[in-house]
Order: structure tokens, then C-alpha cells, then sequence
């Protein structure tokens, strides 16, 4: 039987490479198909599942509302914080209130598609954005290129090490608002493959989160490739932050807060429609 070739793609960071490895390395049985790997930033991600180019994709939960006309979302390898997420950092030190303070400054955010940027408007609306491609905010910060950056993947625990001074937490922020984690990513499906090969996607996705938590030294060993400074303590309290139980089935309080999420953003003006999340099972 002839293999049918599938393009996928997620970011290179570690909790990423944790949950696809399995995938990557041939742990699974796919059957038929066969995965064709590619890496990118989230941001680029986001872009060109907007221009349709990928079978199967990470992307922002933000980017999603812009997307579920063409993409099917799937209940499996969600990237959600649990009363933690993006990370706003400055050299300056914290204020009293630097929801208030925020109200001008220039941050340096991560795209303009992803969930940390949705939240960031959602928590100050007045803060002006520049967007860095996510590893060389920190840079922009300590040149004073921006006043204020807004970090995701490894920067969240690295931030400190360049003397940068934390500012606010947003999925502390978001926990707080709302009782919910903080959806960040999840995994979509081109909706053209069809209803019986996007299951069969979703069940190849979630054996290989489960290879990874069943085999987690193997997997942490291939994640640490991607961990981009970060020792293997750090990479593995990295990888637990992001492959969590929502990431194996985000389940009802997942979905409930990817649909808040969404609700919020459009309430706000800030998506350009309401969206009602739809999610795949196996």
C-alpha cells in the first residue's frame, strides 16, 4: 500500500519537540501515512496556515479564529498554562501597577497572530507593539529598542539570567480574571483531507504525546536539542509546564477556556468574528 505524505509542522522549541518526537522518530504506528516534518517559528506558522500551505500545524489559539473556516481543531497537543504564560519583562523595575503603567509603553511582542499578543490587548488595550521575531525580544529590551517585552517559549524562565525584571505574568493575569488556563496553541487539520483521515491524524498526534510521557528521558533527551540555552533542570520543568494533561486531551475545562478566550477577543473588537470552537477527537 502506498504511503500518503502528510506536512506537519510545529515550532522548534522544546515542549514541541517533546510531543512530536515520537511522531518524528517512527515510535507509531501511522499506517499509510507518512509525516514530512517542518519547523518554524509560531508566528510564520500562524501565516501560512493562513495562506492554506500546511496539512497539519501548530498555531495560536488567536490565530484559530482566523482560520476555522479552512482548519479543524484538534482535542490533542495543546500548549495551555495553568495560571502561567507569556511573560512581560522590562530592565526597568516592576510598578506598582504595570497594567497601568503599561498604558504607552512600546512592547516587543511575538507576532501579531499569537495568543501572547490577543492577551496582551485583553490586559492593557492602550500599549503600543512592535513585532520581533520571539527570540530576539530580550535583545530589543536590553538595547532599549522596546521599553517592554513580551516573552513566550524558554524566555518565560530565562528572562531573569539577562537581568531583565518580570512585569506581569498574563496567564497569572488571565487565571485570576477568569478561573481558566490559559489557552496558548493547539494543532489544526486542513479540513480538505476529510472527516476519516483527519481522526486518523488526531490518533497518530495523541500516541505520540503519550510515547513521549511514556518514555519521558528518551523524549527529554531529543527536546533538550531545542531548549536554546536552557540547562536539562530547566528544559525538563520547560516541557512539564507545556506538555500537561490538557496537552494530552484538553478536556472540558480546556475547551471551555479556548472558547472563552475566543469569546473575550471578540468582545473586545479584537477578532473578526465570533468563532465557536470545534474540536476533532481520535
Amino acid at each position: 500500500m502506498s504511503q500518503q505524505a502528510i506536512r506537519i509542522a510545529h515550532s522548534p522549541d522544546s515542549d514541541d519537540a517533546f510531543m512530536f518526537y515520537a511522531l518524528a522518530a517512527g515510535k507509531v504506528d501511522t499506517g499509510e501515512r507518512r509525516y514530512l516534518h517542518e519547523l518554524a517559528d509560531i508566528e510564520t506558522l500562524n501565516r501560512r496556515a493562513l495562506a492554506g500551505e500546511l496539512d497539519v500545524t501548530a498555531v495560536s489559539f488567536h490565530a484559530y479564529a482566523h482560520l476555522a473556516g479552512r482548519y479543524a481543531l484538534l482535542a490533542y497537543g495543546s500548549s495551555v498554562g495553568d495560571r502561567y504564560g507569556p511573560r512581560l519583562v522590562a530592565r526597568a523595575p516592576r510598578p506598582a501597577d504595570p497594567r497601568a503603567a503599561l498604558a504607552g509603553q512600546l512592547v516587543g511582542v511575538p507576532g501579531e497572530l499569537t495568543t501572547a499578543h490577543l492577551a496582551l490587548c485583553l490586559y492593557q488595550r492602550a500599549a503600543r507593539t512592535r513585532v520581533l521575531r520571539f527570540d530576539l525580544i530580550e535583545d530589543a529590551v536590553l538595547s532599549g529598542d522596546v521599553d517592554v517585552g513580551l516573552l513566550i517559549h524558554e524566555g518565560q524562565l530565562t528572562y531573569a539570567d539577562r537581568g531583565l525584571v518580570l512585569w506581569a505574568d498574563l496567564g497569572e493575569w488571565w487565571g485570576l480574571e477568569t478561573g481558566l488556563p490559559l489557552p496558548l496553541g493547539g494543532n489544526v487539520v486542513r479540513k480538505e483531507l476529510g472527516a476519516a483521515l483527519i481522526r486518523d491524524v488526531a490518533r497518530d498526534l495523541r500516541a505520540s504525546i503519550r510515547w513521549g510521557l511514556e518514555h519521558r528521558a528518551e523524549a527529554l533527551a531529543h527536546a533538550r536539542g531545542y531548549a536554546r540555552g536552557m540547562d536539562a533542570e530547566r528544559t525538563e520543568r520547560f516541557v512539564g509546564m507545556y506538555v500537561n494533561d490538557f496537552t494530552v486531551d484538553l478536556g472540558p475545562v480546556g475547551r471551555r477556556a479556548v472558547q472563552r478566550l475566543l469569546d473575550e477577543g471578540h468582545r473586545a473588537g479584537l477578532l473578526p468574528a465570533h468563532v465557536q470552537a470545534e474540536f476533532v477527537e481520535a
